[in-house]
């Protein structure tokens, strides 16, 4: 039995020395197993208790009992030593030293077609224009046959339109209802305003199209509006967007809401007008259909033709964007690509 009890004895020794030497939780944890544990140290040796005479067994068992509380103890205390020293350590590491200069917060920008937005409002404000909100959800009517587009027109074709469940209510394809909806809120009254928003195109989406873009419609309605008003608006608009200088032409073409009606180019930016993808080779850029508001859409506004004359135009914000900021594909815009938009803030 002495045998036993000196052994008994030796392991506590051995033991809280080598727990006194520990320095990480993850070191108690396995000196835990290696003293304490199911296979540990303490259970080997009382595993030869079974060779003791049996009036012996008592003893070597109460020692061995104590020795185990003791030596739990201990674990106990030194953990939380430990527990302290690497918090504090932790602590000490993660000080904030006043004396350093502070880190400056990211900061987000505007989105490009945001930005694009505001200059283009900005400059037709300077030229007395006021901002009208208009519906981006509207009727057939209101897109289509109050503009004189009739049912069955053509003309329908140009714009691949979104239907809703109900087939009389459509995603307006372009801010131009918003023209019947502003004449018929402020006639008999002089309006010069413009209309920005959203419109909606099932279009296949390439480096020119999407399905989804902004507009900004302008409307002039007046007594003795002219052709040469209309002109002189565009101009002043393009000089100021991209700069004096510019090569600018108008051509012909048709819109049924205006007759006559025009488009206006500007000389591609992005290729120097040697011809790219962007411009389909042509060195020429379109940024806008414009025309004089057609006589049956002023009487559908509220005005007497005979009395009333005024223009219309119409531009994509991403447009003018691609122009301004030489940008090469309009999927950019809404791809939520960080890099593109941190490039083009």
């Amino acid at each position: 039995m002495s045998s036993m009890l000196e052994q008994l004895a030796q392991l506590k020794v051995k033991a809280l020395a080598e727990l006194a030497a520990l320095a990480t939780t993850d070191e108690t944890r396995s000196w835990y197993g290696t003293v304490l544990g199911r296979k540990g140290e303490l259970t080997a040796l009382l595993s030869g208790m079974m060779q003791l005479p049996k009036e012996e067994r008592p003893a070597v068992g109460k020692l061995a009992n104590e020795i185990k509380a003791e030596l739990e103890a201990a674990l106990q205390e030194r953990q939380a030593a430990i527990a302290l020293e690497e918090m504090t350590q932790a602590l000490s590491a993660e000080h904030v030293d006043v004396t350093l200069p502070g880190r400056r917060p990211q900061i987000g920008a505007y989105h490009p077609t945001t930005t694009a937005l505001r200059e283009i409002v900005d400059i037709l404000v300077q030229m007395g224009f006021q901002v009208y909100d208009s519906r981006e959800v509207e009727s057939d009517d209101m897109n289509f046959g109050l503009l004189n587009f009739p049912p069955g027109h053509p003309a329908r074709e140009m714009q691949d339109t979104f239907f809703t469940t109900n087939p009389d209510v459509i995603l307006r394809t372009h801010t131009s209802p918003g023209q019947i909806r502003a004449m018929r809120e402020y006639a008999p009254e002089p309006v010069r305003l413009i209309m920005p928003g959203k419109c909606y195109r099932n279009e296949d989406v390439t480096a020119r199209s999407e399905m989804m873009f902004y507009q900004v419609e302008g409307l002039v309605v007046g007594r003795s509006i002219t052709f040469s008003d209309l002109k002189g608006v565009l101009l002043n608009f393009a000089n100021q967007m991209y700069g004096e200088g510019r090569k600018i032409r108008f051509r012909k073409s048709y819109f049924p809401f205006t007759e006559p009606s025009v488009e206006m180019d500007v000389d591609c930016i992005l290729c120097g007008a040697k011809g790219c993808r962007m411009c389909k080779y042509s060195g020429w850029l379109e940024i806008t259909g414009a025309g004089m508001v057609h006589p049956v859409v002023l009487r559908n506004g509220g005005y007497d033709p005979a009395e009333f004359s005024g223009f219309a135009f119409g531009m994509g914000i991403e447009r003018q964007a691609i122009l301004k900021r030489s940008i090469d594909d309009i999927r950019y815009f809404y791809d939520n690509d960080v890099r593109f938009l941190e490039r083009i803030a």
